[in-house]
Order: structure tokens, then sequence, then C-alpha cells
């Protein structure tokens, strides 16, 4: 695991007129209410909670849907290989052009387009697979087939043994894991605003 010191020459001080996380979440919440899935970003614990089961000895591919100003990012940047790549896919402009601002990591990529798309995606930066899958998109509100459609294409580009990692606000997401994968973890995690339900979806 890289050094503290290493991990802080990640991220560099915000450019004048770039503005804070939770200021550039909130705008991007009242911008895209449908797309983005919580007011405010995730708790510590939530994260650490979400991550845990990572076995990253074995991650070489990490891609997370809806990365926003990076809450996740740097926790999963500070767990990875040195070879591993994070790659971060957002429909929104605001939050790629933020994330390539304030996140200089070589292993990072950040991709304006949709999570339907991630086989592509991957193909894109060289990799056939991945090994994990975050997501905290809310899929209970996004336009009608796009949440089935992200699940499926999913389920495919993840590698057997690897999982689909997703926290939300409502129980109703399992609904769209449960046609594509048979073995389903769920937890609560009551210490985040509001509280959140998680889910490790592994792929057999």
């Amino acid at each position: 695991m890289p050094s503290s010191t290493t991990a802080a020459r990640r991220s560099r001080s915000r450019p004048a007129g770039v503005p804070s996380p939770v200021a550039m979440f909130f705008q991007g919440f009242l911008k895209h209410p449908v797309m983005v899935g919580s007011i405010i970003p995730s708790s510590d614990k939530l994260i650490r909670k979400m991550l845990k089961p990572v076995d990253w000895s074995a991650c070489k591919v990490f891609v997370e849907y809806g990365p926003g100003v990076g809450t996740f990012c740097r926790p999963i940047l500070e767990r990875m290989a040195p070879d591993a790549i994070l790659i971060a896919i957002d429909t929104h402009p605001d939050f790629i052009n933020y994330l390539n601002h304030v996140i200089t990591d070589s292993r990072f990529v950040a991709v304006h387009g949709s999570a339907a798309d991630v086989e592509q995606i991957v193909r894109d930066q060289g990799r056939e697979q991945a090994d994990f899958v975050l997501s905290g998109l809310p899929f209970s509100t996004l336009p009608a087939g796009v949440g089935p459609a992200i699940a499926a294409a999913t389920q495919r580009v993840i590698r057997p043994g690897g999982a689909f990692l997703v926290y939300q606000f409502s129980p109703k997401v399992k609904d769209f894991l449960t046609p594509h994968f048979r073995n389903i973890d769920h937890d609560m995690e009551w210490w985040n605003v509001p509280p959140a339900q998680l889910y490790w979806a592994w792929k057999d």
C-alpha cells in the first residue's frame, strides 16, 4: 500500500475558482437530482465498509460509476496496487473536469460517458474485464431502461470472482441486481446521511 506521503501527492491544491468538494457535490445535485444519489458525499464509515471485501492483491482494474467529487476515488487509489487502474465514469462533465483538476495519480482515468457503455470504456483502456465495479448511482430514479442496461453490462464486464459493489438509499436496487447475480451480500451503514443500503453482488 502506498505511504501516506505518496498518497498525499496524488491530490493537488484546488486551483483558483475551483469549488470545494462539498460545494461541487451540492451544485451537481442541484443540476442533476435524478442522477446524483445524495445531496452530500458518503461518510468515511460507509467507504471503509463498502471497500472492505475487495481483494486488493487481485485487483488490477477497478471501475467506479458516478464518482462525483472523488469521495471514493482517493481511498481506492490508496488501496490499489502500483500497476492497477481506476476508471471513473460520469455523465456530468463538471465532475470529470473537477476530478482531473484535483487528482493527478497516473493510475486514475476519468471518463465522460455512460456506465451502460462500461465494456467499451474498459476496452478503450486496453483491458478486457474489470475486477470490481462500484456504484452509488440512484438506480430507481434513472431514466427507463438505463438501470437494467447498466446492471447487465456490469455483469458482463466483471471477471469471475469479482463483484459489483453498490450503495443506495433504497432497497429497490436489489431488483436490478438479482436478474444478473445469484450471490448477493447485504448490509446497512447507519452512520451515513441518509443511512445506506450496501450490496456486494459477486460474479460466479
